[in-house]
């Protein structure tokens, strides 16, 4: 497909050629927005298995849903993996906290009633503590500008179905990529999934007007 690029394990971009905008760097915040259904698990766990290698990872799990299996097949080795579920807004700040010091990166659900100052004191810690943090809100945003970047979930298209049957083979995600990560701009993103451990980001799909997104 022209103009894509592979993503195994999302390496760094510099070894692709490609944007830097999906690699987890250390301090660094990636705010993950959208309703689910829209890939942002898979790619949070993506991004998380491009870290595993430097040590265990956490996913902070608000919602229940994580299975462990989904995790593994995105390319995390369960060894290296820490699953903790907390749905309490209180307790949750502390055991966000607890995972940054300890571990190498942290994709952690926010739950509904989070109070923003708890929030700015984890990004605080995690660019402290050099660890990266993917913060991913189970309903509305994040408050602006905390993120180093933000991707708002847009759209999703499936592949390989056809007049209501068919065998699913391939999904492609848009993200509207906002935040520090792109000096002032906002642009459309899009990666392919085909279920694999490896993604497919397709750069310079579109580029939208400067300015916070709605929605």
């Amino acid at each position: 497909m022209a103009g894509a690029v592979h993503l195994e394990q999302l390496r760094p971009a510099s070894e692709l050629g490609a944007p830097d905008l999906l690699t987890l760097q250390p301090g660094r915040v990636t705010g993950l927005v959208g309703h689910p259904g829209f890939g942002l698990t898979r790619l949070g766990l993506v991004m998380l298995a491009s870290r595993e290698k430097l040590g265990p990872v956490a996913y902070l799990d608000v919602r229940g849903w994580l299975s462990p299996p989904a995790a593994w097949e995105s390319g995390i080795t369960p060894e290296r993996l820490v699953i903790v579920r907390c749905s309490d807004p209180v307790r949750w700040g502390r055991v966000a906290a607890h995972l940054l010091e300890g571990v190498g990166a942290v994709y952690a659900e926010v739950p509904v009633h989070t109070k923003s100052a708890q929030l700015h004191k984890l990004v605080a810690l995690a660019r402290s503590r050099k660890t990266p943090l993917v913060l991913r809100p189970v309903q509305g945003d994040l408050p602006s500008g905390l993120a180093h970047l933000r991707l708002e979930a847009r759209r999703v298209h499936w592949e390989g179905t056809g007049q209501g049957h068919g065998r699913l083979t391939n999904r492609k995600l848009v993200f509207e990529a906002s935040g520090k990560a792109m000096h002032g701009m906002t642009r459309l993103i899009e990666v392919e999934d085909d279920g694999t451990n490896a993604l497919r980001l397709v750069s310079g799909l579109a580029v939208a007007p400067s300015g916070r997104a709605t929605g």
